[in-house]
């Protein structure tokens, strides 16, 4: 489907410590190869408000040429940026986007109890820290700043835009948490005694949910990859974790979908057990934007930038790229004109 179109926050000071070792080389299946870029250009630790280190890394286009855009990544819930969003990072980076990651405390290798997010808001509030400090201080041909937000980091990505409406030049949500499946959403009962026990012991695994990992990811190996990453959470959901993602579901659900307004598009798996793509159709037909895509892929599964197919991955990114590309080469060529202009202003009559 088609269709054309502050958020009082303080100043965070940021401490960088530069990070002299690249991660771990993984065992994973790497059918992309990009020609066109810096390896892992920038890894470094960030100091949130709360006195927490968090990790993050980049990736960049090769050359002296500043990049078409900036492009942030937010990951999901128990994974991180480094390993699970290489191949995003790197396949961005060749098209000629510069892409930034942070882990999110309790993920990857950021401080924080490892699958805990205490407290949705602030998990935000270190995204939008942090990406607005890249942004404002990263220069690209266009101009233009861009969240790419994967299954809960479709939330984040959302949220950070009702942060500040008028910051982002759009938003690609890949599978999207903005409403729970009804067949991975806690039974009525556990809701209650979530709220009940979350004041009491928040950091114990008990909530009952099916294998994420097996309901995401397609194909056998890459649930073998994940569980080999040793970034990656594969406990049981927290308690205070499993009632963050619910009230932040449940609320941009009811609340948020119509007030969405930044130009953004929508890829999602039409069989996706994890996200339900029925609320992706849902945020499409609600949202105020004027420029807004859905792209609804028939038969793949949720992790479609990772869990499929190398064949299925590539058409994902084709698609986001050729959407990135017409909102960013536009302002390529417009400045391309103007200093064509000036030129000739200053040398055409000699």
């Amino acid at each position: 489907m088609t269709s054309s179109s502050n958020g009082g926050h303080g100043e965070a000071v940021y401490e960088y410590q530069e990070i002299t070792t690249h991660p771990p080389v993984m065992n994973l299946a790497r059918p992309f190869i990009a020609a066109n870029l810096q390896e892992m250009c920038m890894q470094e630790y960030v100091m949130n408000s709360r006195g927490m280190k968090l990790f993050s890394c980049a990736w960049l286009p090769k050359g002296n040429t500043p990049p078409k855009a900036v492009i942030f990544l937010c990951h999901g819930y128990a994974v991180e940026c480094s390993v699970m969003m290489r191949g995003t990072g790197e396949r961005l980076a060749s098209a000629g986007f510069a892409v930034y990651g942070l882990d999110y405390e309790g993920h990857g290798r950021s401080d924080g109890l490892r699958g805990y997010v205490p407290d949705f808001h602030a998990l935000v509030a270190d995204c939008d820290a942090f990406f607005v400090s890249k942004a404002t201080t990263t220069h690209s041909r266009s101009g233009r700043r861009f969240l790419l937000g994967e299954s809960m980091g479709g939330a984040v990505a959302i949220l950070l835009h009702r942060a500040r409406p008028d910051f982002w030049s759009g938003a690609v949500l890949v599978a999207p948490m903005c409403k729970i499946a009804d067949d991975m959403k806690p039974h009525p009962v556990v809701v209650n005694i979530l709220k009940t026990m979350t004041g009491i012991i928040p950091t114990w695994k008990i909530v009952p949910t099916k294998d994420v990992v097996d309901c995401a990811h397609r194909l056998q190996e890459k649930r073998d990859e994940i569980r080999r990453n040793p970034y990656c959470y594969k406990g049981k959901p927290r308690l205070k974790t499993a009632l963050e993602l619910l009230k932040v579901s449940l609320d941009i659900e009811a609340n948020l979908l119509h007030q969405v307004t930044l130009p953004f598009l929508i890829v999602h798996g039409g069989a996706d057990k994890v996200t339900d793509p029925s609320v992706s159709e849902l945020m499409y037909q609600s949202a105020a934007s004027e420029d807004k895509r859905l792209k609804l892929y028939p038969g793949m599964w949720h992790a479609l930038t990772f869990g499929e197919s190398p064949d299925n991955i590539h058409t994902v990114f084709r698609d986001i790229i050729s959407w990135l590309n017409q909102r960013t080469d536009d302002w390529s060529e417009i400045e391309q004109k103007a200093k064509h202009d000036d030129q000739q202003l200053l040398y055409g009559n000699k």
